[in-house]
């Protein structure tokens, strides 16, 4: 059973009808005793982080979404839920989960024709190897919706990068935590993989 978290942050029924079109069992839920005791959990999100944060505490998601990881559950960020992983973010000046040390920031973009947020299609690079991206090649394009972006402060925590002016990690991981900027539950065959990995993934990098 995977549990997705519902923190009142969007695009959880999308989240769910990608699982269940792979038969993969799975609940939308907010109680925090469920996911600190899931055996998967997916933080997707999209919205504001201030907002998002302050719905994870008054919950008691975010106490519970730190004690999933601690204890070893494999997580899946999608999204909002990929920035928040981090420790700060720059909108709203949000402190984070703080479970990949890092900032979120937001795109400063100087060609005019490259518009904020970033929305589409777009390619990735693969910077290591993961057990989540074992079907990815090349060429291969994923689904963005997006003005801010992850920044690990280490370099070993992101897994893959994409172009928009700047190289920015786009899918970042450390331990049993793997999370993705843009929505794989948007992304066609490729993305619909992703999720199919990652309810067959123990949590382990390699």
């Amino acid at each position: 059973m995977i549990e997705i978290v519902d923190y009142n942050a969007g695009n959880l029924t999308s989240v769910k009808r990608a699982l269940d079109f792979l038969g993969i069992e799975s609940r939308i839920t907010p109680d925090p005793a469920l996911i600190a005791s899931a055996e998967r959990v997916i933080f997707p999100g999209v919205g504001a982080a201030g907002s998002a944060v302050r719905t994870l505490r008054q919950s008691g998601l975010f106490d519970a979404l730190r004690e999933a990881y601690s204890k070893g559950i494999p997580m899946l960020g999608i999204c909002l839920g990929t920035q928040i992983v981090l420790s700060h973010s720059e909108e709203d000046d949000t402190e984070c989960l703080g479970l990949i040390p890092g900032t979120v920031m937001r795109f400063r973009l100087s060609d005019p024709q490259l518009k904020i947020p970033h929305m589409g299609w777009n390619g990735v690079t693969i910077r290591r190897s993961h057990p989540l991206l074992a079907h990815v090649r090349a060429g291969d394009e994923f689904y963005f919706v997006h003005s801010y972006y992850p920044s690990p402060e280490s370099a070993a925590d992101v897994v893959a990068q994409t172009e928009y002016e700047i190289a920015f990690p786009s899918v970042i991981s450390r331990g049993n935590l793997f999370a993705t900027q843009f929505h794989p539950e948007k992304s066609g065959p490729v993305g619909l993989k992703i999720l199919q990995n990652f309810a067959q993934w123990d949590g382990q990098s390699c």
